[in-house]
Order: C-alpha cells, then structure tokens, then sequence
C-alpha cells in the first residue's frame, strides 16, 4: 500500500502542503520531524495518536528528529482555549523535556521491536536554534520575512483577537515565528524537509514552510492528522478533563488497558487503525471474529493488548490484561493467583487496594483493614448477608482466623459482593 493510501486507510491525513511530499517520503532515507512541547511533565495519549502518524511514515526507513520544545515551551502557544497558559520556569521546562524524551525513547524501542523495523530518531533541543540568538538579529533572520497581514490571517490568532473579550499577548503572537524557525533551521542544518503534528497546529507548520521558503527558496512541506473523536464527538484524550497520561506514575497501564478495553464497538475499529500497526487485513480478521460474538469483547481486547504493549511494553500488558482476568472476567481467580509473580502481585494489590498479614488477623480485622467494611458491625452484616469471600469461599464465621494456610503464593483474595477484590499480603 502506498503512504497516502496508508495513511488515509488508518484515519491520520488531514492536511498537507503538497502532494509530492507523499512520494518523497515512499522512498527511503528521508527526514521528517515531531516535536512535543514540555508544558507537562508527560505527554498524553493524543500526543501519542500524532506520534504513530510520524511513526508509519518513518517505519519506511525514513528518519525522525525528535524536536523538544524546550525554547518554544518557555513562551507557550497560542492554542484555541480563551486564556494563555502560565509560564513555567527553567527548572520545570528542563525537568518536563527530560522525562518525556525518556517515555519516547522507551515507545520507540518497544514499537521498533514489535514491526520489526529498527526506528531511526535524533532528539534536538531547540534551545540551541535560540540561546546565542539576540532579539536584534531575530528579527532581521525571521521576523523581516513574515508579514504581520499573513499572521493575522491565521485562525488561531484571528479567534483571538476579533473577540472583544480575547486578547493575544505578543509573545504569544510571536510563537509562529519561533516554530517557524525551528523548521528553517532544521531544514538547513539536518536536512529535514517534513513536519507532522495535530490539525490544531496547521498555521504552526505552515509558518515554517513560509519562512523556509522565502529564506532558502527550496520547499519543505507539512502535514497533519485529524484531531479524533469518539462515537459521541468528543475528542479523545486531548484535553485537562481526560487525559490519559503515558507515566506509569501518573495512571499505571493497567488504566489505560482498561480504558481501552471499555471503548464502544463505534470507536474500536478506528482506533485498531490508529493506535496499532496491525495489518488492515488482520484488522478485517478481528473485526469479523469480534461480530460473531461481541459480548467476548475481542476487538476491545485486541486493541488494549497491543496498545499497551507498545507503550509500557509486554511485561505491563501482560499484567494489565492479568488484572482485568481478575477483576472482570469469569476466570479461575486461584489458578490465576498461583502462577503471579511478586511484580503481578504488587501491580494487583495496587490496583485493588491490600492490607498486610498479621498474626491472629481474624477476618473481620481484615474486611477493616483492607477498608471492605467500616467497622465490625458492618463487616458482620455483610458477612451474615453472605457477601464476602475469602479465596472464592463464602464465609459464614465472624471470627473466622486468617492462618498461613489460606494463603496462595503469598496472597489471599478477599471478595466482596461480585467486583470488590483485595488481598491481604504477607
């Protein structure tokens, strides 16, 4: 399949600049680049959408420079929410680029393993572009080649300033240029002759193939991917209310996993395009498979795996996909406990709650403990009601003793009701 085709097939293209970037880029060798900006100190889940867009056009052994926008991040863009964002310091920008550049390291080693196809990646920090660059000679390289009227023009800035209760700062005004720059100098230094990123920064990306252009005469060419949105026309994962972050610190993979896992059968098939480097064919297979029983939820499963596999890497997904067995599904709970390694059980007991072994703990203790009962007489309710379980066994003895023999590798599962797992540890 040819890149375009590929591209359109999978839900990314948008907008480009020109149709013959799209031939260029067929052919190996070549040099495109993404940036992110460190406004945050991980990136998100959208973020990760716009990545892959680079990424399947490098996976045809073309080259990516990695931009962090450490200068850019230090002015903040002019996005389409109504106020600017706050600076941040040096020390935060420093700090947010260097633990996002090491997410990424670790999402191109895993990706690069899973297609089989070693991903070529430079990372640039733009501050170099700037630091030795005074405001004088900043306006004669980039601000005498770009008119106010043509940034004026732009959506982003016109939302702005044709609000009477908007307004623009000038250095938001000038982030255009600075990206701008950032292409122009990419372009000369390394060669780089492709931008790709979100929609939403098309006058971004179009700045730098103006500038370029009139500075070098040479084109250099754009293109984005669709913002996404779900089967309800929200958009996924690319704003502060849901956000899902790729720190395992922030929400560990077992969330995103999940996350996932509960996508409606309206969105999964889109997002198996956008979020996977699977085959279409093999996507044709699941698809079909899934319809013939939807209540399996295979396309949901499909999808979590692989995504999550390629983020945190296999280990994580395996014990995402472990934990939901658990949780959710009709599975042999016990067997399950048996083969968990100390790893598994600490991401389990992360993510159900636990409470550690003491000696003469008797169960009411631990309905407390592990916060599954209130107080005694709540937990006596709930086991007189017979809704608790400990190791799939219904108690009936309120002053039943939790010994070492009822532990299973370590753990024991306590169950309220059908979902509400803990374990007691030792």
């Amino acid at each position: 399949m040819k890149l375009k085709q590929e591209l359109e097939a999978r839900w990314f293209l948008h907008q480009y600049t020109h149709e013959e970037l799209f031939d260029i880029y067929e052919k190996w060798g070549e040099k495109l680049y993404w940036w992110i900006d460190p406004s945050a100190d991980s990136f998100q889940l959208g973020n990760f959408i716009s990545l892959l867009n680079a990424l399947n056009v490098m996976k045809r052994w073309n080259k990516l420079y990695l931009i962090v926008w450490w200068a850019t991040g230090m002015i903040g863009n002019p996005t389409w929410k109504d106020a600017e964002r706050n600076f941040l310091t040096a020390e935060q920008v420093e700090e947010n680029a260097r633990k996002i550049e090491a997410q990424i390291h670790v999402i191109l080693k895993n990706v690069s393993d899973k297609i089989g196809v070693k991903l070529e990646v430079e990372v640039v920090n733009n501050l170099k572009f700037f630091k030795n660059l005074n405001v004088l000679d900043f306006m004669r390289e980039v601000g005498k080649y770009m008119t106010v009227n043509w940034m004026m023009n732009k959506d982003i800035v016109k939302k702005r300033i044709t609000d009477p209760d908007k307004s623009i700062s000038y250095a938001e005004f000038s982030y255009m240029l600075i990206m701008g720059y950032d292409f122009y100098k990419l372009y000369t230094e390394n060669g780089v002759r492709l931008e790709v990123w979100w929609s939403d920064e098309w006058d971004g990306i179009l700045s730098g193939v103006e500038l370029t252009g009139k500075k070098t005469w040479q084109t250099v060419y754009g293109m984005t991917n669709k913002l996404i949105t779900d089967s309800t026309w929200r958009k996924f994962w690319k704003s502060e209310w849901n956000a899902i972050w790729l720190d395992p610190t922030k929400n560990s993979p077992y969330f995103v996993y999940q996350y996932l896992l509960n996508c409606s059968d309206e969105d999964v098939e889109k997002l198996l395009k956008l979020l996977t480097f699977m085959d279409l064919d093999e996507i044709e297979e699941i698809t079909k498979k899934h319809l013939a029983e939807p209540e399996l939820r295979y396309w949901q499963k499909q999808l979590a795996n692989y995504t999550t596999e390629i983020i945190f890497w296999k280990k994580a997904s395996n014990q995402a996909e472990m934990i939901s067995d658990m949780l959710f599904w009709n599975k042999d709970k016990l067997e399950i406990l048996k083969t968990l390694t100390k790893d598994d059980l600490e991401a389990l007991a992360k993510e159900t709650g636990s409470t550690n072994f003491t000696s003469w703990l008797i169960i009411l203790d631990a309905l407390i403990n592990s916060w599954l009962a209130s107080s005694r007489w709540d937990g006596r309710k709930l086991i007189e009601w017979g809704w608790i379980y400990l190791n799939e066994t219904k108690v009936t003895d309120w002053f039943a003793e939790i010994t070492d023999g009822d532990f299973i590798n370590s753990a024991i599962i306590l169950r309220k009701w059908k979902k509400n797992f803990k374990l007691v540890l030792r």
